[in-house]
């Protein structure tokens, strides 16, 4: 029976179990005892925070990282967009994948009403006497290394901090920096399940 987790990753943290040399970064499993072949999916960067789901089942990492599947993502950006920005986003724009030109996909982007009640970074963003900034949504079918960052870069509006909430109907939640929660033994063909199962 493979196992299944869902973690709220830290700032600070790399989405890895396993680094050659005597490295002291800050990896996964020192957060919880998974266990053995346990696999991030959909990794997060390091100054990046929130959902990550974890897995020993290679077949669910496949389908997750497939564009069957919703990754949403809030983000605080240096600046007010504008709708002529969210537009751009929602269409799609060229960003840089491995010093390659990459069309985005089609996307999902608004911009948030309320600020997200997520609690302070260890590291301060930067002064309020740089100018306002907002929060925006943006909803994605696919997860180039840093797509949402270079995205909104692309239309003026650079990322200063970057949450990943839901993936699929699975959303963060109540969990908080760094915690763990088993979700069950299951396969892809009960996916659909999955939020019956943990909703949080």
């Amino acid at each position: 029976m493979h196992r299944h987790f869902i973690l709220h990753k830290p700032y600070g943290y790399l989405s890895q179990f396993i680094l050659g040399g005597n490295s002291k970064k800050r990896l996964l499993g020192q957060l919880y005892n998974f266990p053995a072949n346990t696999m991030a999916i959909g990794r997060l960067d390091k100054t990046s925070e929130g959902l990550l789901f974890l897995t020993t089942d290679g077949k669910m990492s496949e389908f997750v990282r497939s564009k069957k599947v919703e990754k949403e993502y809030y983000v605080q950006l240096d600046g007010i967009i504008d709708e002529e920005a969210l537009e751009k986003l929602r269409t799609g724009v060229e960003i840089s994948i491995e010093g390659k030109k990459y069309f985005t996909q089609p996307c999902k982007a608004s911009r948030l009403e309320n600020s997200p009640n997520f609690p302070l970074r260890d590291r301060r963003i930067r002064s309020d006497r740089h100018g306002p900034t907002c929060w925006a949504s943006v909803i994605l079918c696919e997860g180039k290394f840093r797509q949402v960052r270079k995205m909104t870069a692309v239309v003026g509006f650079p990322t200063l901090r970057l949450f990943r909430v839901r993936i699929g109907d699975v959303w963060l939640g109540d969990l908080k920096a760094g915690e763990v929660r088993e979700v069950g033994g299951f396969g892809v063909s009960e996916w659909r399940a999955f939020p019956n199962i943990s909703r949080i």
